[in-house]
This record gives structure tokens, sequence and C-alpha cells, in this order.
């Protein structure tokens, strides 16, 4: 199903971090952040850390086809984990310190990793209580836990609490083990990330070592990374933008900022310390660090590009900042856990707004996009909107646990179903307008909720809005709007549905505005996003409230 990158390039991760070792061993790599003693990690240091992994994880039973799980916050160490499994052919589920008890039990189900690389008293989080915990749960053996310590930090002293039933070990510093020639696993799965699991528990998506070397090296190239250059990585490297944010940077012979702990005015000082060019975030994310800028001021006028998923509907005032402050610019960027992030994103010279939205023109030319309409599955020329399909090296090759997930996700003609509603334009970009499950078909007409949104945050006493589909009594689509009030600001509902009918057609007005303290959310590997699922079910239950209310 996926097209086959030809250049000489390795396509193995372990000869992809030989190559930058041999460009320039003193280059810094990673800079494992702390706000009094970062860590300055030179290529050959990953380097040897890495072989020296390897020895432990092949002493350890770890190879072709293994499973790792490596549930580690952003540490250099993430990065050695990733290329020592990929060197034995095995492959990395990245598991973000936030999981409950059931996800990682879940993943625990699904990936079935024979070892765990678990962070030892890590920011006051108990992970070993949670994976006691979680592998009494989950139907999975237990795995081998190795107990990682952190940058700069001194071995644990105590592995023996860690073990959760097959054992455990702190990683050694001594022996390394080198790779014979011969040995290079390409084809193999590399890594696994979860994916928004909006229509049931989250699957696995899993790619091989030679979709994420050639996809780092695509989104290089698109965004001009070079020597020098430092990328912000503070999304967790368990998530698909924060693995693929990484990965390019190094692809492109730049430095990562791994941030540990999101505190945003700490990151917003390290960006000021180390220059930091380039940032990949939502406009959750994004809203932190202005916010802790705007309290004091740093020094960020070498940031030189940020790329903008919009979750909250905050992209176009944050663009503006970062460009009236610093000249920076905002694109909006595309991708999943099932086609990488940054598998696209706009140009510079794309004018704003348009620059600004989600889509862009695909990081190359070996990845393919078309537009099919949903009920006809005909293939659709530039304009119509329809569910935007993939085909290339990084479209997902398989699903941890789930063998027949593929078969479901796939077109008989091997395109990849994204479920996502988009449009081609006649240039080859495409622009993303939602989900499919969350368009609204308002009197006939296709209608994206942002649309809405937009107009509703233009208010000035609105923070937030979110704007969801309900059935009415006959079965019609009718949209309904949340809103949190800004900070000191009250307002009505039906002032706001004068305001959208003042700047939209009257069949987009929401049926009903509800203004609600603070919106549902939940916290993932890619940012915060908005529950549009639980205002569902909330403005589903009003709008059946009303109609028995009505009928009586």
């Amino acid at each position: 199903m996926k097209h086959r990158v030809t250049d000489e390039s390795p396509h193995d991760l372990l000869s992809f971090l030989e190559a930058l070792v041999r460009q320039d061993p003193d280059a810094i790599a990673v800079i494992d952040a702390d706000p009094e003693q970062p860590v300055l990690v030179s290529r050959a240091q990953l380097w040897h850390r890495t072989l020296r992994l390897r020895h432990d994880l092949r002493q350890s039973g770890i190879g072709r086809g293994d499973c790792v799980a490596v549930w580690l916050p952003n540490w250099s160490d993430a990065l050695c984990w990733q290329f020592a499994a990929a060197s034995l052919g095995a492959h990395v589920i990245g598991v973000n310190t936030r999981y409950n008890v059931d996800e990682v039990a879940h993943v625990l189900e699904r990936a079935r990793p024979q070892v765990m690389a678990l962070a030892h008293e890590f920011h006051t989080l108990d992970l070993a209580d949670r994976l006691h915990r979680a592998v009494q749960a989950a139907d999975a053996s237990p795995p081998v836990v190795a107990v990682v310590s952190g940058p700069g930090r001194p071995p644990a002293q105590d592995p023996a609490r860690y073990d959760v039933g097959a054992g455990s070990w702190v990683p050694a510093t001594g022996a390394e083990d080198a790779p014979s020639s011969h040995e290079a696993f390409a084809d193999e799965l590399a890594v696994a990330f979860t994916t928004s699991g909006s229509t049931g528990k989250p699957k696995l998506a899993a790619h091989t070592q030679r979709g994420v070397t050639a996809h780092a090296r695509a989104d290089a190239g698109a965004l001009g990374i070079g020597t020098g250059d430092v990328m912000l990585c503070a999304l967790p490297l368990s998530g698909v933008f924060g693995f693929n944010t990484a990965m390019a940077a190094l692809a492109g012979g730049g430095t990562c900022l791994f941030e540990p702990v999101f505190d945003e005015n700490a990151v917003v000082a390290d960006m000021a310390r180390f220059a930091v060019t380039h940032a990949v975030g939502a406009d959750d994310f994004v809203v932190r660090l202005e916010r802790a800028w705007q309290h004091r001021p740093h020094d960020l006028t070498s940031w030189r590009w940020l790329g903008i998923a919009d979750f909250l509907g905050k992209v176009a005032e944050l663009a503006e900042w970062a460009r009236s402050e610093f000249g920076t610019v905002t694109a909006g960027v595309y991708g999943s856990s099932e086609l990488f992030a940054l598998t696209a994103f706009w140009p510079h010279d794309e004018p704003s707004p348009r620059r600004w939205s989600g889509g862009g023109r695909v990081v190359s030319p070996d990845i393919r996009v078309r537009v099919v309409d949903p009920v006809s599955e005909e293939v659709l020329p530039a304009g119509p909107r329809g569910e935007l399909q993939f085909r290339g090296p990084n479209v997902v090759d398989a699903y941890l646990g789930d063998p027949e997930a593929a078969q479901r996700s796939f077109t008989a003609d091997g395109w990849f179903h994204s479920g996502d509603l988009g449009e081609l334009d006649a240039d080859g970009s495409f622009s993303y307008v939602c989900r499919m499950g969350d368009v609204l078909r308002l009197r006939g007409f296709l209608v994206e909720p942002a649309e809405i949104e937009y107009r509703l945050v233009a208010h000035e006493a609105v923070e937030t809005a979110k704007v969801v589909g309900v059935r009415d009594a006959e079965g019609a689509d009718q949209a309904v709007a949340f809103v949190v009030a800004g900070q000191g600001s009250t307002v009505e509902a039906e002032e706001l549905r004068a305001w959208c009918a003042q700047g939209l057609a009257g069949f987009k007005v929401p049926r009903a505005v509800h203004v609600v303290e603070e919106m549902p959310t939940t916290s993932g590997t890619n940012g915060t996003k908005i529950r549009a699922a639980t205002l569902r079910e909330w403005a589903q239950q009003w709008e059946t409230e009303k109609q028995g209310v009505s009928r009586q």
C-alpha cells in the first residue's frame, strides 16, 4: 500500500543516527532542559548510549518483531530507547506519563511489550503503582521493567519495587553492542502511536523504520531545518506530533530542546536561552506560551516558524501575536497517528488567514492525496468537499493487536481512509475542513462547525466556543453552541444568537447557545482537546427534554 522511497539515504534508524554522527560527532543533538543544570547531549554521546542500551536489550532477549514500551517524559533517554530497540528489529510503543490505569492496561493488551522503560521518581508521579494496577487489570503477560532515572541523575537503587512479575533492572553504562554491517531492519515496525479513540478504544498505529526515516528527511527539507536550528520539543515524544517534530529536527542537522514538564514560564525562558527557531503545537499549547511571555517578556526573535493545529479556535490571534512580536511565520499543519504528523503544512508565501488553517502541501512527492465522495465513492476534482484519502510512505503499516483494522482502514484500491472532510485545490494543496463525523448538514448544506465558532469567538465577551450537531424531532441536524465567557465578562445566550445572525446566513445561526463555566476537555499527547462527544450528549439531552416539554 506504500510507495517506496528510493534515495540513497539510510532507511533504518540506527544507520540514520550513525550518519549524523559521521557528519559531526560533536554537534549537539539534544538539550535536556532543566532550569539550573540543562544537559547537552552530542550526537556521539547519543550514539554510545544507544549502543550500551542495545547491549542491555539484547541481553534481555529483545529481538526482531518484539515490542518495547517506553513510559518516559521528554528525556534524551527516550531517543536512545527508540534507536536501540529499532537496531534489534523491535518496535516502540510510547506511553504518555499522563495515562491512567485503564489506558496503560489497554496498551499492555494490544502491544504486549516484553520490556517497559519506566521513569524513576519523575515529577512526583507514582508510575510504579499505576503500572502495578494496570498489569492486574490487563489480560496480558507483565513486562520486564527497566528503571530509568533520567538525564544527570544517579541510577535507581531500588529497582525491585518496580517489578510487576517479570523482573526489573537498571540500564547499565558499560558494554556497547556494535551492530554488524548486515543488520538493517528498514522494513520492520519501528514505532506505534495511540489514535484518538473517538469511535472506541484507541488503536495503536504502527510505522516501519523506512517510513520514519523517509518522513523525517521530508519534514526537515520542507521546514528548511539546518545546522544551528533548535526545535522546541515540548509535546510528548510518545505522541505522533512530538515524535515527528524531534525526528525532523535531527534529520535536518538541528538540535532538539526537550522539555520534560510543560511549565510555560520555564519553556519561554528556555526558548530565549537556547534560541529556538522552530516550534509545533496546538493552539492550547501556544496560548500558554503567549500568556507566560506577556507576564514576563523574553527575546524570542530567533523564533522563525510555528506549526499550529486549531483545537480551541485561537490560531488567528496567536499567529498575529507571534508575527508582530518576533516576525514568526505561522502555518497550519495536518497529520495524525496513522499518517504521521507534519504530513502537510502551508508554505511561507501562502497568504493569511488561509496559511493558518489545517492542510497545506504534502511534504514529499511520494505522498499522494485525493478527495472522494463519501457516498458514491467517486474521486472528486479540485473544489468539491469529500473524504481525504492518502497513499505514501507516511501511511500506517499495521495496528498492534488488531490485524483486521488495516482491512477496514483502506479502500479496495489501497488508499487510506483518513475520516477527514477536506477539499483539493488546483495547485495540489488541500484544505482540512473537519472530521467527517463533525460536519453539520443544515437545511441541505454541509456546514463546518468552525465557521460558526469563529463568529462566536469574534464577540468581545467570548473566550472559547464549540459547536456540535443534534437531531431535532424531525431528524434534521441542528447546530448547538457552547461558549465560555472571557474573564470578567458576562453574556446572554440570545445576545450571542443575535450576534451570529448579524454575520452568518440564517440557517447557520445556532438553534441554542449554552454559556458554560468551562468546557469538558481531554489531555492527549498532542494537546488539550474539547470533548465534542460530551457536548453532543449534553445538547441532545437538553433537546430531548425541550421536545418533551413542548408535547405536554
